[in-house]
């Protein structure tokens, strides 16, 4: 696995040379692809270069212990040993997990799609608690957050919202949301003090630039219509709604949140790319289904990931057994801990698999 590590700092030397050379920022794409490479190559020659040192330090360690005899200067070389042996095995555990093959779309930012499920009123208020979630946990994070579409229902609930969230990495941390996720609480509806079960899922997809998703203009019906429902000014007062008919898949977007048509028109377009890209990432995943059974809930949007119990609580995330007794700060946006827990279990079961493939 480490055979490769050479080339990779020579490729590293080279884009900084290339960077630092004169006019390189005349040709402004080139640029920020080096600076991209710059970025991904950075932290693997860090931890090579920290794992060579520690390498060295072990031979000068022996070495020296072989020609040593003051018993002081032995025990001092023999910590000094151990203390180096330790270093070489975290960074050989760090350079394996950031050699493990990166998911091509984790840069890229994304589309959310939340739906009540089974429930009725009590799901489409928890789906409006879970899109207050994610809120408040792209808000920590510096993210921007952009509705894209919303079916909400008189009491406070939504029974579907559909939201980009656009930052760093945006995908490579939420793509672990995608799934069921379950509720278990009395409702405020509920008189008799039972405890109730509802569900509603969670679509994360990765945003789709027109490079990544060819659509062809005979595929797709545009209506253009008033927007309905509450709003203020512009509300019902001209034809700013976009309804977009892809008629190979048979999706339907529509687009009502903004005042003017092209703006609504733009992200039902965004949207739809997103969708048909996501489409065809599921194929693959299917494709491979060994592949998505190794990682942690990337792949099967039926699978139930998640159960929040507001009687206890508690939160429980499924795929990898782990219970927090803290729920008040998930539902506050403070889920860091658990997809921080699912990407090390993720990254645990590729390297079993690379392992066992070796």
């Amino acid at each position: 696995m480490f055979d490769g590590l050479e080339d990779v700092n020579r490729r590293y030397e080279e884009v900084m040379s290339t960077l630092s050379s004169p006019g390189v920022t005349d040709d402004q794409k080139k640029y920020m692809a080096l600076m991209k490479e710059q970025s991904e190559l950075a932290p693997v020659v860090e931890a090579y270069t920290q794992y060579k040192k520690a390498k060295q330090d072990i031979e000068d360690s022996l070495e020296m212990l072989e020609t040593e005899s003051d018993d002081d200067m032995k025990e001092m070389l023999k910590e000094e040993l151990n203390d180096a042996k330790s270093r070489e095995a975290e960074l050989e555990e760090k350079l394996k997990i950031l050699l493990l093959p990166k998911d091509p779309n984790d840069d890229k930012n994304v589309i959310v799609e939340i739906r009540a499920g089974a429930g009725g009123d009590e799901a489409a208020l928890f789906a409006a608690e879970i899109y207050r979630m994610y809120v408040h946990y792209a808000e920590g994070r510096h993210w921007k957050v952009e509705t894209m579409e919303a079916e909400e229902i008189g009491i406070g609930g939504m029974k579907n919202v559909t939201f980009m969230i656009t930052g760093s990495g945006a995908y490579s941390v939420m793509k672990y949301e995608s799934g069921v996720h379950r509720v278990q609480r009395v409702p405020e509806t509920e008189s008799g003090g039972r405890i109730h079960t509802s569900t509603i899922t969670v679509a994360v997809m990765p945003e789709a630039e027109e490079v990544d998703v060819e659509i062809d203009e005979k595929d797709i019906r545009i209506d253009v219509m008033r927007a309905s429902g509450n709003g203020g000014q512009c509300v019902n007062t001209t034809d700013s709604a976009v309804r977009l008919t892809h008629y190979p898949t048979g999706i339907v977007i529509y687009s009502q949140t903004e005042k003017s048509q092209i703006q609504n028109k733009a992200k039902a377009f965004a949207l739809l790319r997103a969708k048909l890209y996501d489409l065809e990432c599921q194929k693959a995943h299917d494709a491979e289904a060994e592949a998505r059974r190794s990682q942690i809930g990337t792949g099967d949007r039926s699978e139930k990931i998640r159960t929040y119990n507001f009687p206890q609580g508690r939160v429980t995330d499924h795929r990898i057994n782990l219970t927090l007794y803290k729920l008040d700060k998930v539902m506050s946006g403070d889920i860091q801990e658990i997809i921080d827990a699912c990407i090390a279990a993720d990254q645990a079961a590729k390297l079993l698999k690379m392992n066992n493939a070796s």
